[in-house]
């Protein structure tokens, strides 16, 4: 499906094909009509998308959406300030957690990405993160899959900023999906339904 355009579903409206997989991916289609590529503003709401982009790095975002709830009860809802305090029983606690994906670098990314977002002050996180949006008449239409990117220098300084805070698991694809997905642009495809909504 990599390099289609937009594709009819059941209810006849136009969509991204990441978005259509499969009828028993329902969460897919709801995450792209409601959610992805709409902004994203708050320091806890982005360090909840930074450490799920993070989580999802090397496995299927639908793995990350449908544990996203289990996600939200580990980590404290992601509030920064809470997770910034986890302590080492904490991250062993984590790891015995079904409801996640207990992989041990990820889970200390986290929280290590907590403690270096509660050394900013409020909203510097947000102002940083949203500093690297391209201006949106600057970048043109994706037409197929194929014409979106995986990294843009945008998210390549993006991912130098981060990690230069002391972030971790935030290489440039991971801060340009996170830019995709928090509608810093917007990579829905010229033809599909969400594309103006956002």
């Amino acid at each position: 499906m990599s390099g289609q355009g937009v594709v009819p579903g059941p209810d006849g409206l136009l969509r991204c094909p990441w978005g259509l997989e499969a009828e028993t991916m329902a969460d897919y289609r709801v995450y792209h009509d409601t959610e992805w590529g709409r902004p994203v503003h708050g320091d806890d709401a982005l360090y909840e998308r930074i450490s799920l982009e993070a989580f999802q790095s090397g496995l299927s975002w639908l793995t990350i959406l449908r544990r996203r709830e289990g996600f939200r009860a580990a980590f404290a809802d992601f509030s920064i300030a809470k997770v910034a305090e986890f302590t080492e029983a904490d991250e062993q606690r984590l790891l015995a957690d079904p409801g996640i994906i207990r992989n041990r670098a990820k889970i200390a990314a986290t929280i290590s990405n907590a403690r270096a977002a509660a050394a900013l002050a409020p909203g510097e996180l947000d102002e940083l993160i949203w500093s690297h949006a391209p201006a949106p008449d600057g970048r043109p239409v994706p037409r197929t899959a194929t014409d979106v990117a995986a990294i843009t220098p945008e998210s390549t300084a993006l991912s130098r900023d981060l990690k230069k805070r002391g972030f971790r698991f935030v290489g440039p694809t991971t801060a340009y999906a996170l830019m995709q997905a928090c509608g810093l642009v917007n990579d829905h495809l010229a033809d599909c339904h969400s594309r103006d909504t956002v």
